[in-house]
Parts: structure tokens; sequence; C-alpha cells
């Protein structure tokens, strides 16, 4: 599923123009982190912005790095974080109802993406 909404290493403008030209309210897609080297960002469009959260990895698993010191809750994987917080979005987040996937990208647009095999992370 991940693969589908992985951009990689595109740009944050690149971000808003896809989210804003293919999204609606509550699309989101996944990104490496411009600012934090391994870390990913989930992109989700709320008009008139588009809210991104950094996702950190470690030893423990997958997180969504939290504001004011809260403690984050840690996913064995990449696809239950994105599960959980489809089905119930905390309240300081962005309801994730779309995930943009590359397939409805026009084949112009498809060349800001990153293909689908993602070395680092774990399925």
């Amino acid at each position: 599923m991940l693969g589908c909404m992985y951009y990689g290493q595109i740009g944050k403008q690149d971000t808003e123009r896809l989210l804003e030209k293919y999204g609606k309210e509550g699309s989101f897609l996944l990104r490496d982190s411009q600012s934090v080297p391994g870390a990913l960002c989930l992109c989700v469009r709320r008009t008139p912005f588009v809210h991104t959260y950094r996702i950190e990895h470690s030893s423990q698993g997958w997180a969504v790095e939290t504001i004011n010191r809260e403690k984050p809750q840690w996913f064995q994987s990449l696809d239950e974080l994105i599960e959980c917080y489809r089905n119930l979005t905390p309240h300081n987040m962005v309801p994730l109802l779309y995930p943009l996937e590359k397939a409805h990208l026009s084949k112009e647009d498809r060349q800001y993406t990153a293909p689908a095999q993602l070395a680092y992370m774990e399925m």
C-alpha cells in the first residue's frame, strides 16, 4: 500500500502542487524529509494548507514526531502507523482520508515521484 503513496525526494512546493491538483480535503502522501535525513514526512491537505508531520524511525519502530514533548505512539511498521491514524486521528492532526496514489497522476506529474521501491522502509 505505501509504495503507491510514497513520493521519495519530492520537495515541499511539488508536494503542495500535487495535493492541490489531484487531492481533496484529507488527501495525503509520504515523502522524504528534506531537513532530517532518514525521516519521512506525512503531508495532508486541509485547505488552505498542506499540513506536514515528520515520521521518525528508531529501534522502537515508527512514530509521528510530537509537539510539546508528548510521548509518541510507536508502531512496528509504517503500515500500522498509517492505518491507526486513518482510523483514529489524534486531536492535533488533520484526518488522513485519501491516499494520493501515484497511479492517479498524469504522465507529466509522475516525473516528480520516486520509484515504488522503498529501500529503507520495513514493510
